[in-house]
């Protein structure tokens, strides 16, 4: 049975204002996703993206219906929320930090425990994964040798706990 995805992803969160016009700074910015028109949802508001500059590392955006530094200011701190389905295609061998959350961790048919959360490290993203019985989190790096298969659908991820010391 295909496991239940957000249909919004997070795009960031309002940061410190930037002028008088309503435009802000963007904390923890998913760059693919805060594209110039682009629909994001700010609390249970949903509106969209009318000016963007700044980089990608550090983004500085201006929402329809957001006039004012004072308005900007209010939002300060609120997650923005872009639809799954506006996101650009990802490639192959990517998926969304969110669709791999939840997921079981195996090593063939040996329970290993489930995704905690994507970390994103100076060398590499890792997985970072719950064990049972209290045991030490597993950080699995995302690459070829640490990672055997990602089924996001079945919510299953296989590794090699042999190339990651553990076995």
């Amino acid at each position: 049975m295909p496991r239940e995805r957000p249909e919004w992803l997070p795009a960031g969160r309002v940061g410190r204002p930037h002028g008088l016009d309503g435009s802000f700074h963007v904390t923890r910015p998913r760059a693919a996703l805060l594209r110039l028109g682009a629909t994001v949802r700010v609390g249970e508001r949903e509106t969209s993206i009318v000016r963007r500059a700044g980089t990608d590392e550090r983004p500085i955006l201006r929402l329809e219906g957001v006039a004012g530094r004072e308005a900007a200011e209010a939002l300060r701190g609120a997650e923005l929320r872009c639809p799954r389905a506006e996101a650009p295609a990802l490639g192959e061998q990517e998926w969304w930090a969110e669709d791999l959350e939840r997921c079981r961790v195996t090593d063939g048919e040996r329970a290993v425990g489930v995704v905690i959360r994507l970390l994103a490290l100076p060398s590499c993203e890792v997985l970072e994964v719950e064990r049972p019985g209290g045991a030490p989190a597993l950080l699995v790096p995302m690459v070829g040798d640490a990672i055997r298969s990602v089924d996001v659908e079945a919510g299953r991820i296989d590794v090699d706990l042999a190339f990651l010391g553990e076995a």
